[in-house]
């Protein structure tokens, strides 16, 4: 079997968390490659931006936690700096990831863009939405898994406004000229 690109969005939520468990405990298997990647929101001072990164780099190090159970897989941590959808899909392209697996919660990157469609078709990989239940039993979670198909989908061209009059009204009700009015 081919080795897989894996790469996995840290964030500090639950649904992230249980992304990755589920990911590691049905998905990923021996060999493959876990990118651990957080995107840090843009700063303007060099302290603060430090810290943010440092912020993390130390949760990506809390998830890389969760991928100890996996024989021989490479874990590899990348923080960026950035809006999140779009460093988010720059980052998958640009390492050639073969799955996107995402914590899918109310503030998620993916709802809060504009156009979601436009951003994942633009995502060369298979994304995979989990969200996790709210029930919880003896340590165990419930998940629900969402392929977002990226290669299918048909968003329509938006639509251009068709102006009523496309010329100045002084063009429409022109007065005749005054050579017209002398013969």
């Amino acid at each position: 079997m081919e080795s897989q690109r894996v790469v996995v969005v840290v964030e500090d939520v639950g649904a992230a968390r249980a992304a990755l468990q589920w990911a590691v405990r049905n998905f990923i298997r021996a060999g493959d490659c876990i990118t651990l990647l957080h995107v840090c929101p843009p700063a303007r001072s060099r302290r603060r931006r430090r810290s943010l990164r440092l912020g993390g780099f130390q949760l990506a190090l809390a998830f890389r936690e969760l991928c100890n159970g996996i024989a021989e897989a490479k874990v590899e941590i990348v923080v960026r700096e950035g809006e999140v959808g779009e460093t988010v899909v720059a980052t998958v392209n640009q390492l050639a990831a073969t799955t996107l697996v995402v914590g899918l919660h109310d503030k998620s990157f993916l709802y809060r863009s504009t156009n979601p469609y436009e951003r994942m078709r633009r995502v060369g990989c298979r994304v995979l939405g989990i969200r996790q239940h709210a029930t919880a039993r003896d340590g165990s979670f419930n998940a629900e898994l969402t392929q977002i198909e990226t290669i299918n989908l048909h968003v329509p061209p938006p639509k251009i406004p068709f102006p009523m009059f496309t010329l100045p009204l002084g063009v429409l009700w022109r007065k005749r000229s005054k050579a017209k009015k002398r013969k």
